[in-house]
């Protein structure tokens, strides 16, 4: 199967599984630019946000802002790893790495080529349709890949970034102006209502072959962010009672999974996307209000819960304990069922890994994007695990833009085609690719425990504010409380 349908394959999967479903430690205070640093990381984390932020600068395509979907070699562009590099722009900005003048031409790049790219019916030579843009694009034209959806989850976390520079680039200049008029324009376009086939629920994507997806997103998943800027449009919003349609099936993965209480979701990234931009501690809404907690300390229990899955080791794998452990949607070695010392083993190629109350997969391949997107959720067990990981395995999975997507120790056949990487001798499989939705949550995140950057930007943000509002949250920030940790 090819990656481009092996995506949208784990997309189908895990709403099938789950209800209706990218070298100092403290930064020094010369190049403190307005980051209140209120964690200091170990130089190696310090390291890793740095490469990760090059991955995005340098594999980003300068001209029209295309990111790709995965890195090295020829690839399609991902929107979704668009948005999270429109985040990482500013990030870059704030830890020096790049001035505000080059983020700024890169951003006003992005957004007019997203402005001006063709939308329409057409099944070709078209970019998206209803502001809406197709989950994949090809990097050069920009145009729609060949059989790929119009996506809403991957347009909302295109808009996840958009409306990220739009509040970040908030100073009285023409360059600046001009970010904040495209960016509205962008989000402004969206027409949420007309992805709606089963209202208030949003369908999950449009093809002009096929017309809408009938499976719709319904929680607990990634899917927050996109009923979240849905609820806020001042031009196109749904209704408010989309959110009690969204939480209508969260009984459904309540319950307790290594000793927490907790709304199960078995990969990690449907923990991790939606608060990489949004800051949901202290707030909550009518569910989680009757539930004592909210939805951060909800996916701290969660990846409490999977480095527990991880030492309890049910299935076996080489190496898992409190030191390896991390299962999200990842790169894999690819599709085999293989005898190891005469039991069936079977492993995946890109699929979406996890651990949890439903849905668990797990063919012992380990994703650094698993753990270290959750690093402001648990630092205390993601920071001793990434420095153990680092140890044993450092020289076979880092590199210049940080690690690669993912690895695994228990495989080691070398007589079978593998789907990415190689293996390795002693070490298990390594991949070769570094995926851009994988790495956006490594940056997002260890920024977002350092100092809280990307969530007190977004804070600002009108439309996300009304999209938690009219979701019914209340608390916290929304109230004008400190955003505590």
């Amino acid at each position: 199967m090819s990656k481009t349908l092996a995506l949208f394959s784990v997309l189908l999967l895990t709403l099938l599984s789950a209800p209706a479903r990218a070298r100092a430690g403290a930064m020094p205070s010369s190049v403190r630019t307005g980051l209140p640093v209120e964690h200091a990381v170990p130089p190696l984390i310090a390291q890793i946000e740095k490469r990760t932020f090059e991955y995005f600068w340098h594999t980003t395509d300068p001209v029209n802002g295309l990111a790709p979907d995965h890195a090295p070699g020829p690839s399609f562009s991902s929107i979704a790893a668009v948005g999270f590099a429109l985040t990482a722009y500013p990030i870059g900005v704030e830890r020096s790495w790049i001035t505000r003048d080059q983020a700024i031409t890169r951003v006003l790049r992005t957004l007019r080529f997203f402005r001006d790219a063709p939308q329409g019916k057409a099944a070709s030579g078209i970019t998206g349709y209803q502001g809406f843009y197709y989950h994949f694009l090809d990097m050069r034209t920009g145009r729609r890949w060949p059989g790929i959806e119009l996506s809403t989850i991957d347009t909302a976390l295109l808009m996840g970034g958009v409306l990220f520079d739009m509040s970040y680039f908030d100073r009285d200049t023409p360059r600046e102006h001009r970010i904040r008029e495209l960016a509205r324009a962008l989000y402004e376009r969206v027409d949420w209502p007309w992805m709606q086939v089963d209202p208030p629920l949003v369908s999950m994507g449009w093809t002009p072959e096929q017309g809408f997806i009938k499976a719709n997103w319904q929680g607990y998943n990634e899917g927050m962010i996109l009923y979240i800027e849905a609820l806020g449009s001042p031009t196109h919003p749904i209704r408010k009672d989309a959110w009690s349609a969204w939480t209508a099936t969260y009984d459904r993965t309540w319950g307790d999974y290594y000793g927490r209480e907790q709304l199960g979701f078995a990969p990690l990234f449907g923990h991790q996307y939606s608060e990489s931009w949004i800051d949901f501690r202290g707030i909550r809404d009518a569910y989680m209000r009757g539930k004592g907690i909210d939805y951060f300390i909800n996916s701290r229990r969660a990846t409490e819960s999977q480095r527990d899955y991880a030492i309890a080791d049910p299935m076996g794998w080489t190496g898992y304990g409190r030191n390896l452990w991390g299962l999200t949607a990842c790169d894999g070695p690819g599709d085999f069922v293989l005898d190891q010392g005469g039991r069936k083993r079977i492993f995946f190629g890109y699929a979406a890994r996890g651990a949890g109350l439903r849905g668990t997969r797990d063919d012992g391949t380990i994703a650094p994007t698993a753990a270290l997107g959750s690093i402001a959720f648990a630092p205390g067990i993601v920071i001793p695990m990434v420095e153990a990981m680092q140890a044993k395995y450092g020289r076979f999975i880092d590199g210049p833009y940080g690690y690669v997507d993912a690895f695994n120790p228990s495989f080691h056949e070398t007589g079978v085609p593998l789907r990415t990487g190689k293996v390795i001798p002693g070490v298990g499989w390594v991949d070769s690719e570094r995926l851009g939705i994988d790495q956006g949550p490594i940056l997002l995140m260890i920024e977002n425990y350092r100092s809280g950057f990307v969530w007190r930007v977004m804070r600002r943000n009108p439309y996300i504010r009304r999209g938690l509002q009219r979701a019914g949250f209340t608390g916290g920030w929304l109230d004008g409380h400190p955003a505590t940790q």
